[in-house]
Protein backbone atom coordinates (compact mmCIF):
# COMPACT_ATOMS: atom_id res chain seq x y z
CA UNK A 1 0.00 0.00 0.00
CA UNK A 2 1.16 3.54 -0.55
CA UNK A 3 2.19 5.27 2.56
CA UNK A 4 0.28 8.55 1.46
CA UNK A 5 -2.86 6.44 1.13
CA UNK A 6 -2.94 4.81 4.25
CA UNK A 7 -1.83 7.98 5.99
CA UNK A 8 -5.21 9.02 4.38
CA UNK A 9 -6.97 6.33 5.36
CA UNK A 10 -5.94 6.64 8.47
CA UNK A 11 -7.29 9.77 8.93
CA UNK A 12 -11.41 7.98 9.12
CA UNK A 13 -10.62 4.85 9.31
CA UNK A 14 -9.23 2.38 12.47
CA UNK A 15 -5.92 0.14 10.93
CA UNK A 16 -7.88 -2.84 11.45
CA UNK A 17 -10.06 -1.11 9.06
CA UNK A 18 -8.26 -0.94 6.63
CA UNK A 19 -6.22 -4.10 6.69
CA UNK A 20 -9.47 -6.02 6.52
CA UNK A 21 -10.53 -4.51 3.68
CA UNK A 22 -6.92 -5.32 2.09
CA UNK A 23 -7.39 -8.99 3.00
CA UNK A 24 -10.69 -8.87 0.99
CA UNK A 25 -9.17 -7.24 -2.01
CA UNK A 26 -5.85 -8.83 -2.41
CA UNK A 27 -7.10 -12.04 -3.46
CA UNK A 28 -9.34 -10.29 -5.91
CA UNK A 29 -6.42 -8.13 -7.38
CA UNK A 30 -4.65 -11.30 -7.94
CA UNK A 31 -7.49 -13.24 -9.56
CA UNK A 32 -8.54 -10.55 -11.62
CA UNK A 33 -4.82 -10.40 -13.03
CA UNK A 34 -4.62 -14.48 -13.68
CA UNK A 35 -8.38 -14.00 -15.25
CA UNK A 36 -7.33 -11.22 -17.38
CA UNK A 37 -3.43 -12.84 -18.44
CA UNK A 38 -5.29 -15.94 -19.27
CA UNK A 39 -7.82 -14.57 -21.68
CA UNK A 40 -4.95 -12.38 -23.33
CA UNK A 41 -3.12 -15.38 -23.82
CA UNK A 42 -5.81 -17.88 -24.98
CA UNK A 43 -6.57 -15.43 -27.60
CA UNK A 44 -3.02 -15.30 -28.77
CA UNK A 45 -2.99 -18.55 -28.80
CA UNK A 46 -6.08 -18.96 -30.99
CA UNK A 47 -4.73 -15.99 -32.98
CA UNK A 48 -1.41 -17.13 -33.89
CA UNK A 49 -0.87 -20.69 -33.84
CA UNK A 50 -2.96 -24.37 -35.09
CA UNK A 51 -5.27 -23.95 -31.95
CA UNK A 52 -7.44 -21.71 -33.66
CA UNK A 53 -7.77 -23.85 -36.63
CA UNK A 54 -8.54 -26.60 -34.54
CA UNK A 55 -11.40 -24.68 -32.57
CA UNK A 56 -12.90 -23.88 -35.79
CA UNK A 57 -12.59 -27.20 -37.32
CA UNK A 58 -16.26 -28.27 -36.80
CA UNK A 59 -17.36 -25.11 -38.81
CA UNK A 60 -15.23 -23.85 -40.86
CA UNK A 61 -16.98 -25.61 -43.60
CA UNK A 62 -20.46 -23.56 -42.69
CA UNK A 63 -21.58 -20.40 -44.51
CA UNK A 64 -19.79 -17.44 -43.78
CA UNK A 65 -22.00 -15.73 -41.96
CA UNK A 66 -22.86 -19.27 -39.87
CA UNK A 67 -18.73 -19.81 -39.37
CA UNK A 68 -18.89 -16.36 -38.08
CA UNK A 69 -21.03 -16.56 -35.30
CA UNK A 70 -20.33 -20.06 -34.51
CA UNK A 71 -16.75 -19.48 -34.32
CA UNK A 72 -17.03 -16.91 -32.10
CA UNK A 73 -19.24 -18.62 -29.80
CA UNK A 74 -17.08 -21.87 -29.58
CA UNK A 75 -14.11 -19.05 -28.61
CA UNK A 76 -16.06 -17.72 -26.17
CA UNK A 77 -17.50 -20.77 -24.46
CA UNK A 78 -14.14 -22.25 -24.28
CA UNK A 79 -12.74 -19.39 -22.74
CA UNK A 80 -15.69 -19.45 -20.15
CA UNK A 81 -14.85 -23.10 -19.07
CA UNK A 82 -11.33 -22.37 -18.87
CA UNK A 83 -11.47 -19.68 -16.43
CA UNK A 84 -14.76 -20.93 -14.46
CA UNK A 85 -12.88 -22.18 -11.69
CA UNK A 86 -11.31 -18.15 -11.11
CA UNK A 87 -14.76 -17.21 -11.50
CA UNK A 88 -16.70 -19.54 -9.33
CA UNK A 89 -13.61 -18.88 -6.86
CA UNK A 90 -14.40 -15.09 -7.40
CA UNK A 91 -17.75 -14.88 -7.18
CA UNK A 92 -19.17 -17.46 -5.19
CA UNK A 93 -16.58 -19.30 -2.61
CA UNK A 94 -14.76 -15.66 -2.06
CA UNK A 95 -18.06 -13.52 -1.23
CA UNK A 96 -19.01 -16.75 0.60
CA UNK A 97 -16.08 -16.61 2.77
CA UNK A 98 -16.40 -12.94 3.57
CA UNK A 99 -20.24 -13.34 4.37
CA UNK A 100 -21.62 -11.33 1.10
CA UNK A 101 -23.13 -13.80 -1.06
CA UNK A 102 -26.46 -15.06 -0.48
CA UNK A 103 -26.87 -17.44 -3.10
CA UNK A 104 -26.64 -21.40 -3.51
CA UNK A 105 -24.05 -22.68 -6.14
CA UNK A 106 -27.21 -23.38 -8.03
CA UNK A 107 -28.46 -19.65 -8.07
CA UNK A 108 -25.19 -18.17 -8.96
CA UNK A 109 -24.58 -21.09 -11.60
CA UNK A 110 -27.72 -19.50 -13.18
CA UNK A 111 -26.63 -16.30 -13.29
CA UNK A 112 -23.62 -17.05 -14.68
CA UNK A 113 -25.17 -19.09 -17.83
CA UNK A 114 -27.54 -16.43 -18.35
CA UNK A 115 -24.38 -13.85 -18.56
CA UNK A 116 -22.37 -15.92 -20.78
CA UNK A 117 -25.72 -16.76 -23.19
CA UNK A 118 -26.32 -12.83 -23.46
CA UNK A 119 -22.09 -12.63 -23.98
CA UNK A 120 -21.95 -15.22 -26.47
CA UNK A 121 -25.29 -14.06 -28.05
CA UNK A 122 -24.25 -10.80 -28.82
CA UNK A 123 -20.86 -10.98 -29.40
CA UNK A 124 -21.70 -13.71 -31.66
CA UNK A 125 -24.28 -11.83 -33.70
CA UNK A 126 -21.40 -8.71 -33.68
CA UNK A 127 -19.00 -10.20 -35.26
CA UNK A 128 -20.77 -11.87 -37.80
CA UNK A 129 -21.67 -8.32 -38.60
CA UNK A 130 -18.46 -7.29 -38.93
CA UNK A 131 -17.54 -9.94 -40.90
CA UNK A 132 -20.25 -9.70 -43.48
CA UNK A 133 -19.30 -5.96 -43.21
CA UNK A 134 -15.44 -6.28 -43.68
CA UNK A 135 -16.23 -9.33 -46.97
CA UNK A 136 -19.10 -6.70 -48.70
CA UNK A 137 -17.40 -3.78 -48.25
CA UNK A 138 -13.66 -4.62 -48.10
CA UNK A 139 -11.63 -1.20 -48.66
CA UNK A 140 -14.29 0.98 -46.65
CA UNK A 141 -15.40 -1.63 -44.31
CA UNK A 142 -13.46 0.16 -40.79
CA UNK A 143 -15.91 3.78 -41.71
CA UNK A 144 -19.56 1.83 -41.68
CA UNK A 145 -18.38 -1.00 -39.06
CA UNK A 146 -17.51 1.97 -36.15
CA UNK A 147 -20.77 4.23 -37.25
CA UNK A 148 -22.42 0.80 -36.71
CA UNK A 149 -20.52 0.02 -33.07
CA UNK A 150 -21.28 3.55 -31.96
CA UNK A 151 -25.08 3.27 -32.72
CA UNK A 152 -24.88 0.33 -31.19
CA UNK A 153 -23.08 1.49 -28.23
CA UNK A 154 -26.17 4.50 -27.90
CA UNK A 155 -28.85 1.52 -28.51
CA UNK A 156 -27.61 -0.26 -25.67
CA UNK A 157 -27.72 2.39 -23.29
CA UNK A 158 -31.45 3.03 -24.04
CA UNK A 159 -32.15 -1.12 -24.18
CA UNK A 160 -29.79 -2.07 -21.01
CA UNK A 161 -32.10 -1.04 -18.05
CA UNK A 162 -35.36 -2.94 -19.59
CA UNK A 163 -33.76 -5.73 -21.26
CA UNK A 164 -30.72 -6.42 -20.14
CA UNK A 165 -31.29 -5.52 -16.40
CA UNK A 166 -34.38 -7.30 -15.74
CA UNK A 167 -32.27 -10.77 -16.73
CA UNK A 168 -30.62 -10.85 -13.08
CA UNK A 169 -32.78 -8.57 -10.59
CA UNK A 170 -36.66 -7.73 -10.37
CA UNK A 171 -37.46 -3.79 -9.73
CA UNK A 172 -40.36 -2.31 -7.92
CA UNK A 173 -40.85 1.01 -6.80
CA UNK A 174 -40.01 2.30 -3.27
CA UNK A 175 -42.57 1.63 -1.17
CA UNK A 176 -41.97 3.81 1.52
CA UNK A 177 -44.62 6.56 0.49
CA UNK A 178 -43.11 9.39 2.53
CA UNK A 179 -39.29 8.88 1.59
CA UNK A 180 -40.54 8.27 -2.02
CA UNK A 181 -42.45 11.85 -2.02
CA UNK A 182 -39.46 13.25 -0.54
CA UNK A 183 -37.04 11.46 -2.73
CA UNK A 184 -39.37 13.07 -5.78
CA UNK A 185 -39.23 16.63 -3.77
CA UNK A 186 -35.28 16.32 -3.83
CA UNK A 187 -35.34 15.73 -7.62
CA UNK A 188 -37.50 18.63 -8.24
CA UNK A 189 -35.12 21.19 -6.33
CA UNK A 190 -31.88 19.57 -8.31
CA UNK A 191 -33.77 20.10 -11.45
CA UNK A 192 -34.47 16.53 -12.68
CA UNK A 193 -37.67 15.62 -11.55
CA UNK A 194 -38.40 11.97 -11.52
CA UNK A 195 -41.66 9.76 -11.12
CA UNK A 196 -40.16 6.86 -9.45
CA UNK A 197 -37.10 5.42 -7.60
CA UNK A 198 -36.83 2.02 -8.42
CA UNK A 199 -35.73 -0.74 -5.61
CA UNK A 200 -34.21 -3.71 -7.07
CA UNK A 201 -33.85 -7.08 -4.97
CA UNK A 202 -30.11 -7.68 -4.78
CA UNK A 203 -30.54 -9.41 -1.49
CA UNK A 204 -31.38 -12.10 -3.61
CA UNK A 205 -27.81 -12.41 -4.44
CA UNK A 206 -25.67 -10.21 -1.97
CA UNK A 207 -25.46 -8.49 0.81
CA UNK A 208 -23.35 -5.45 -0.41
CA UNK A 209 -25.57 -1.85 -0.82
CA UNK A 210 -25.66 0.08 -3.68
CA UNK A 211 -27.07 2.87 -6.11
CA UNK A 212 -26.79 3.65 -9.45
CA UNK A 213 -28.44 5.78 -12.37
CA UNK A 214 -28.73 3.93 -15.88
CA UNK A 215 -30.43 4.41 -19.32
CA UNK A 216 -31.09 7.62 -21.72
CA UNK A 217 -34.96 9.12 -22.50
CA UNK A 218 -37.65 7.08 -21.21
CA UNK A 219 -35.60 4.29 -19.87
CA UNK A 220 -33.42 6.63 -17.39
CA UNK A 221 -34.16 5.41 -13.93
CA UNK A 222 -32.48 5.81 -10.53
CA UNK A 223 -32.42 2.13 -8.74
CA UNK A 224 -31.28 1.62 -4.94
CA UNK A 225 -30.46 -1.82 -3.49
CA UNK A 226 -33.06 -3.07 -1.30
CA UNK A 227 -29.59 -3.99 0.76
CA UNK A 228 -29.46 -0.22 1.30
CA UNK A 229 -32.58 0.45 2.17
CA UNK A 230 -32.85 -2.02 4.70
CA UNK A 231 -29.73 -1.04 6.48
CA UNK A 232 -29.51 2.68 5.41
CA UNK A 233 -31.61 5.42 6.94
CA UNK A 234 -33.99 7.92 4.95
CA UNK A 235 -30.65 10.45 5.82
CA UNK A 236 -28.59 7.75 3.70
CA UNK A 237 -31.36 6.67 1.39
CA UNK A 238 -31.27 10.82 -0.11
CA UNK A 239 -27.64 11.47 0.07
CA UNK A 240 -27.10 8.22 -2.28
CA UNK A 241 -30.37 9.13 -4.41
CA UNK A 242 -28.89 13.16 -4.74
CA UNK A 243 -25.75 11.98 -5.73
CA UNK A 244 -27.05 9.85 -8.50
CA UNK A 245 -29.30 12.94 -9.36
CA UNK A 246 -26.06 14.73 -9.39
CA UNK A 247 -25.17 12.51 -12.29
CA UNK A 248 -28.46 12.76 -14.30
CA UNK A 249 -27.84 17.02 -14.04
CA UNK A 250 -24.69 16.48 -15.14
CA UNK A 251 -25.43 14.42 -18.09
CA UNK A 252 -23.35 11.74 -16.83
CA UNK A 253 -24.68 8.90 -18.77
CA UNK A 254 -25.07 10.84 -22.09
CA UNK A 255 -21.61 12.12 -22.24
CA UNK A 256 -20.55 8.43 -21.00
CA UNK A 257 -22.38 6.84 -23.98
CA UNK A 258 -21.19 9.52 -26.68
CA UNK A 259 -17.80 8.48 -25.28
CA UNK A 260 -18.19 4.74 -25.58
CA UNK A 261 -19.49 5.23 -29.18
CA UNK A 262 -16.34 7.42 -30.20
CA UNK A 263 -14.29 5.21 -28.43
CA UNK A 264 -16.20 2.50 -30.78
CA UNK A 265 -15.13 4.74 -33.69
CA UNK A 266 -11.38 4.88 -32.97
CA UNK A 267 -11.29 0.97 -31.87
CA UNK A 268 -12.88 0.12 -35.05
CA UNK A 269 -10.10 2.49 -37.11
CA UNK A 270 -7.16 0.94 -35.41
CA UNK A 271 -8.06 -2.40 -35.90
CA UNK A 272 -8.75 -1.51 -39.97
CA UNK A 273 -5.27 -0.45 -39.94
CA UNK A 274 -3.70 -3.56 -38.17
CA UNK A 275 -5.79 -5.64 -40.71
CA UNK A 276 -4.88 -3.79 -43.68
CA UNK A 277 -1.19 -5.52 -43.13
CA UNK A 278 -0.40 -8.23 -45.15
CA UNK A 279 2.41 -9.55 -42.26
CA UNK A 280 -0.71 -9.58 -39.49
CA UNK A 281 -3.20 -11.48 -41.67
CA UNK A 282 -0.87 -13.77 -42.69
CA UNK A 283 0.52 -14.73 -39.47
CA UNK A 284 -3.53 -15.61 -38.27
CA UNK A 285 -4.17 -17.65 -41.32
CA UNK A 286 -6.90 -15.00 -42.57
CA UNK A 287 -6.90 -14.22 -46.16
CA UNK A 288 -9.04 -10.84 -45.36
CA UNK A 289 -10.70 -9.02 -43.20
CA UNK A 290 -13.70 -10.37 -44.00
CA UNK A 291 -12.59 -14.03 -43.48
CA UNK A 292 -13.96 -15.59 -39.93
CA UNK A 293 -10.89 -16.72 -39.37
CA UNK A 294 -9.57 -12.76 -38.11
CA UNK A 295 -12.00 -13.16 -35.09
CA UNK A 296 -9.38 -14.60 -32.62
CA UNK A 297 -7.55 -11.86 -33.35
CA UNK A 298 -10.55 -9.28 -33.09
CA UNK A 299 -11.10 -10.25 -29.64
CA UNK A 300 -7.57 -9.91 -28.73
CA UNK A 301 -7.00 -6.02 -30.47
CA UNK A 302 -10.26 -5.51 -28.10
CA UNK A 303 -9.32 -6.93 -25.04
CA UNK A 304 -6.07 -5.05 -25.67
CA UNK A 305 -7.58 -1.65 -26.35
CA UNK A 306 -10.07 -1.88 -23.28
CA UNK A 307 -6.47 -2.45 -21.04
CA UNK A 308 -4.50 0.09 -22.66
CA UNK A 309 -7.88 2.49 -22.34
CA UNK A 310 -9.01 1.63 -18.94
CA UNK A 311 -6.50 4.23 -16.72
CA UNK A 312 -8.07 6.97 -19.09
CA UNK A 313 -11.88 5.28 -18.81
CA UNK A 314 -11.03 5.02 -14.73
CA UNK A 315 -9.62 8.69 -14.28
CA UNK A 316 -12.82 10.20 -16.42
CA UNK A 317 -15.11 8.29 -14.34
CA UNK A 318 -13.59 9.32 -10.78
CA UNK A 319 -14.04 13.16 -11.67
CA UNK A 320 -18.02 12.38 -12.17
CA UNK A 321 -18.08 10.87 -9.46
CA UNK A 322 -16.74 13.52 -7.27
CA UNK A 323 -18.98 15.50 -9.16
CA UNK A 324 -21.92 13.60 -8.63
CA UNK A 325 -20.16 13.97 -4.74
CA UNK A 326 -20.72 17.97 -4.86
CA UNK A 327 -23.87 17.98 -6.11
CA UNK A 328 -25.19 15.60 -3.21
CA UNK A 329 -23.20 17.77 -0.55
CA UNK A 330 -24.76 21.10 -2.45
CA UNK A 331 -28.30 19.74 -2.66
CA UNK A 332 -28.71 18.21 0.16
CA UNK A 333 -26.71 21.04 2.79
CA UNK A 334 -25.55 18.01 4.26
CA UNK A 335 -21.53 17.47 4.19
CA UNK A 336 -21.42 15.48 7.73
CA UNK A 337 -24.16 13.12 6.83
CA UNK A 338 -22.29 12.58 3.40
CA UNK A 339 -19.00 11.80 5.31
CA UNK A 340 -21.01 9.57 7.80
CA UNK A 341 -22.77 7.70 4.75
CA UNK A 342 -19.35 7.42 2.69
CA UNK A 343 -17.85 5.85 5.91
CA UNK A 344 -20.82 3.36 6.18
CA UNK A 345 -20.86 2.60 2.28
CA UNK A 346 -17.06 2.05 2.85
CA UNK A 347 -17.28 -0.37 5.69
CA UNK A 348 -20.50 -2.46 4.62
CA UNK A 349 -19.06 -3.33 1.52
CA UNK A 350 -15.40 -3.66 2.42
CA UNK A 351 -14.09 -0.83 -0.28
CA UNK A 352 -10.72 -0.88 -0.66
CA UNK A 353 -9.25 2.05 1.61
CA UNK A 354 -6.00 2.31 0.63
CA UNK A 355 -5.38 0.81 -2.12
CA UNK A 356 -1.90 0.50 -4.46
CA UNK A 357 -0.91 2.88 -7.02
CA UNK A 358 -1.75 0.51 -9.93
CA UNK A 359 -4.80 -0.89 -8.44
CA UNK A 360 -6.04 3.18 -8.12
CA UNK A 361 -5.11 3.47 -11.69
CA UNK A 362 -6.77 0.83 -13.13
CA UNK A 363 -9.41 -0.26 -11.34
CA UNK A 364 -11.16 2.95 -9.29
CA UNK A 365 -13.57 4.12 -10.87
CA UNK A 366 -14.37 5.91 -7.61
CA UNK A 367 -12.08 8.52 -5.41
CA UNK A 368 -11.03 6.07 -2.27
CA UNK A 369 -13.54 6.47 0.52
CA UNK A 370 -11.18 8.60 2.36
CA UNK A 371 -10.71 11.24 -0.72
CA UNK A 372 -14.51 11.44 -0.46
CA UNK A 373 -14.94 12.16 3.19
CA UNK A 374 -12.34 14.57 3.32
CA UNK A 375 -13.84 16.25 0.29
CA UNK A 376 -17.11 16.47 2.11
CA UNK A 377 -16.01 17.73 5.09
CA UNK A 378 -14.07 20.33 3.37
CA UNK A 379 -14.42 24.15 4.42
CA UNK A 380 -17.61 22.70 6.79
CA UNK A 381 -18.06 22.73 10.26
CA UNK A 382 -16.98 18.83 10.54
CA UNK A 383 -13.53 19.83 8.96
CA UNK A 384 -12.59 20.16 12.77
CA UNK A 385 -13.11 15.96 12.72
CA UNK A 386 -10.92 15.27 9.63
CA UNK A 387 -8.11 15.29 12.14
CA UNK A 388 -9.16 12.04 13.61
CA UNK A 389 -10.79 8.33 12.82
CA UNK A 390 -14.72 8.79 13.43
CA UNK A 391 -16.58 7.16 15.77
Amino acid sequence: MRPEAVAAAERYFSREEIERARAYHRPLYRSSAASAALGIAYLAMLSFTAAGRWIAAPVDDLPRWAFAASYAALILLTAAVLRFPLSFWRGFVHEHRWGFSTQSPASWLWDWTKGLAVSVAFTGVVLMAFVEIASVIPDGWPGVAGLLAAVLVVALSFLAPVVLEPLFNRFRPLADEALAGDLRALSVRAGVPVRDVLVADASRRTRKENAYVSGLGRTRRVVVYDTLLERAGARDVRLVVAHARGHRRAHHVELGTALGAAVAIVATALLGVLLQSHGILSAIGARTAGDPRVIPFVLLAIAAFQLYAMPGEAAISRRWEAAADRFSIELTADPEGFADMERNLALANLLELAPSRVAYLFLFSHPTPAERIAAALAGSAGSKEARRPMS
